[in-house]
């Protein structure tokens, strides 16, 4: 038993501390098993249950009662495990398919001429104009408004060139 008195006020601080952070804790806990047993039973809801179970990871790395590096250690595990998880075959009874018509693959289509023009080295003729080349409509753009701080004027500095230094 402490008998320094900040020593007492530090051991009921600790156990304050302690008890908050058990819910965290717990809280966590509670989740990633939950989420582990879902994705082991390859349940339909085990993205939920996995992602309740990052929620409260985080939650207990913020509030510092479990490194965020634990944490993101524990969330990539769960995640890893779902993408590897094979959902559950649910047993119904088996719908008559029909055939689908596949479906032709899309041929890209030849460039446009306005983009083939865009291409090619543009001529220019006697006036200087390019030729073969459309004119681009160009929005006429405001200048932009530049603030300019406004500076106060240096004190200007007198200097007394009759200043006498001779005592009296």
């Amino acid at each position: 038993m402490a008998n320094i008195k900040s020593q007492i006020k530090r051991n009921r601080q600790n156990d304050k501390k302690r008890l908050r952070n058990r819910v965290y804790r717990g809280e966590a806990r509670i989740a990633v098993k939950n989420a582990r047993n879902t994705i082991e039973e390859g349940a339909p809801e085990s993205k939920a249950a996995v992602l309740e179970a990052i929620s409260s990871l985080d939650k207990a790395a913020e509030q510092g009662v479990i490194h965020k590096n634990n944490a993101a250690r524990r969330k990539s595990r769960l995640m890893k495990a779902l993408a590897k998880m094979e959902p559950a075959t649910v047993e119904a009874k088996p719908a008559t398919v029909e055939p689908v018509a596949e479906a032709e693959p899309v041929k890209k289509k030849a460039a446009s001429r306005r983009t083939a023009a865009v291409k090619k080295e543009p001529k220019a003729d006697a006036a200087g104009e390019l030729k073969g080349e459309p004119k681009k409509k160009t929005a006429a753009k405001k200048p932009a408004v530049k603030k300019t701080e406004t500076k106060k004027p240096a004190a200007k500095k007198t200097t007394n060139p009759k200043k006498t230094t001779a005592k009296k």
